[in-house]
């Protein structure tokens, strides 16, 4: 098969594509024939070296970087019934770092069907950036009262906060750098949508909520537009950080927090899979929410021999919502 290999840490362009033997299903476990593999910034820490930040270890090399996946089973090991041949699967590989490949093995309990309604890259989008915007969603307790504010908002984890805060009731502001990221946020059904790249943008926010003062941020992005996007909380607010995209946390004091009486929450690690159900639970409910049309994730697919630019357009912020990458059919 062929596949993505990283032998030594460092820029995009030491992700090489070439042939490598093909995996065999073992006891428990099917092969999956990718159609669609998920790129995580998490993906882009690994390639780079970077261990700080990561949840994990960074994997012993040479490796195949990549976590997620979605395809059709095409082979199946001992113990497991034939019946799984031919189905369409989706599922996240753990601490396994194997996805950008044409072949992928994992335990049988792992893996999700994948309704017909639902085309493997969302269904990829759905099993981790689904999962993930869902938790965040909860921890954030969104009411029909709330006014939202959510960073970053065109992308993968922040078009489906807009959503799902819009479908709560709530009134919506997404920001997003660019006017092309800007009308995406808007079609997902922002009330509100400004291009944060732009100087000025909190006022912008301000005006088009006519006063209304905001009441929760979700922060995936950190630095200077965190911060900007703290300013903009109202008395009482309460702030949701999950990310540092920008590449610096958001910084707040105790006296920043005694000011506003607001509450600033992490929803990283525990939060996440401390969730009514766990992980799996939220994995479930996302793929629903997504074969019924009530959330609808962006996907932007890359060849698998183009994992290189892909991490590095999403680096650069170049891309909107989910990277995949799509293997040769």
């Amino acid at each position: 098969m062929r596949a993505i290999r990283l032998y030594e840490f460092g820029p995009a362009g030491n992700l090489r594509y070439e042939e490598v033997e093909d995996p065999q299903a073992g006891p428990g476990q099917v092969r999956i024939a990718v159609k669609a593999a998920g790129v995580h910034l998490l993906d882009t820490a690994v390639q780079a070296g970077e261990a700080d930040g990561l949840p994990f270890p960074l994997p012993d090399l040479p490796v195949t970087p990549g976590r997620e996946v979605a395809g059709i089973v095409d082979q199946v090991g001992e113990g497991v019934d034939a019946g799984w041949l031919g189905r369409r699967v989706v599922t996240h590989l753990g601490l396994v770092h194997a996805g950008y490949a044409e072949l992928a093995v994992r335990e049988v309990e792992a893996l999700f069907e994948v309704p017909a309604t639902l085309d493997f890259g969302a269904a990829v989008a759905m099993v981790g950036t689904g999962r993930t915007a869902l938790a965040i969603h909860h921890v954030g307790a969104v009411t029909p009262e709330d006014v939202v504010l959510v960073t970053a908002a065109a992308g993968g984890v922040g078009l489906l906060l807009v959503q799902a805060a819009k479908a709560a009731g709530a009134t919506v502001v997404g920001v997003a750098g660019g006017a092309a990221k800007v009308a995406r946020v808007r079609a997902a059904g922002a009330d509100v949508a400004v291009d944060y790249s732009a100087p000025g943008w909190s006022g912008e926010v301000s005006a088009g909520l006519g006063g209304r003062a905001v009441t929760a941020v979700f922060d995936g992005v950190g630095g200077r537009a965190g911060r900007e996007a703290f300013e903009l909380l109202g008395f009482g607010g309460r702030m949701v950080l999950f990310g540092w995209s920008a590449g610096t946390m958001t910084e707040l004091t105790t006296r920043d927090l005694f000011d506003r009486m607001a509450e600033v929450t992490v929803a990283l690690g525990p939060r996440l899979v401390n969730v009514p159900g766990g992980l799996r639970a939220m994995q479930e409910k996302a793929l629903a929410e997504a074969a019924a049309g009530r959330l609808v994730p962006a996907v932007q697919g890359f060849p698998l021999a183009e994992a290189a630019r892909a991490h590095t357009e999403l680096l650069g912020r170049g891309t909107t919502g989910k990277v995949v990458l799509v293997p040769e059919s």
